[in-house]
């Protein structure tokens, strides 16, 4: 289901030979299904190099010990990546947004201050939790949002949007 000559081609390419994801089986990489919390804060944790977590166990109760993004979630708890959708949830089956994987990128790369202060979106208010994130996201390349003037935070992401971000954020 990857396509040559998408935008998404490379950063499947890449995702696959960095072992950040292998696809969802039967040769498929899923590249319009919609990317979920624990795939997206997996993506990031094998993107930096699976990093063994200082913690050995997370504060949400619906991250099992035996959930493939186990060690994920927790070094993203521990390196302020995020903070779940409670202080007892990390909710790993909801969709990741567009917000959301920016705000994760944001902060994986240290939350580096945008130099370009000027929101050229309609739809991120500056009191919006991922302003500073999407403003870096546009600065570096990494989107260029849903139009010219809309960045849609609440769209759900596919995967292969997110392995995009992903890409642009991360690939050396």
């Amino acid at each position: 289901d990857v396509k040559p000559d998408q935008y998404y081609t490379a950063a499947v390419a890449w995702a696959l030979e960095k072992k950040i994801t292998s696809g969802i089986g039967n040769n498929f990489f899923g590249v319009n299904t919609i990317c979920t919390r624990a795939q997206i804060v997996t993506f990031l944790w094998r993107a930096a190099g699976s990093p063994a977590p200082v913690s050995g166990q997370t504060p949400f109760e619906d991250v099992r010990a035996d959930a493939y993004y186990y060690k994920a979630v927790q070094w993203a708890v521990e390196n302020g990546i995020t903070s779940g959708t409670s202080t007892t949830t990390f909710a790993p089956d909801l969709v990741c947004t567009r917000a959301q994987i920016a705000t994760f990128l944001w902060r994986a790369q240290n939350s580096v201050e945008a130099k370009n202060a000027e929101m050229v979106f309609s739809d991120v208010s500056d009191s919006a939790y991922y302003y500073d994130a999407v403003l870096w996201a546009v600065e570096n390349g990494i989107t260029n949002g849903t139009s010219a003037t809309t960045f849609s935070p609440d769209q759900a992401c596919t995967r292969a949007q997110c392995v995009t971000f992903l890409w642009k954020a991360m690939a050396d």
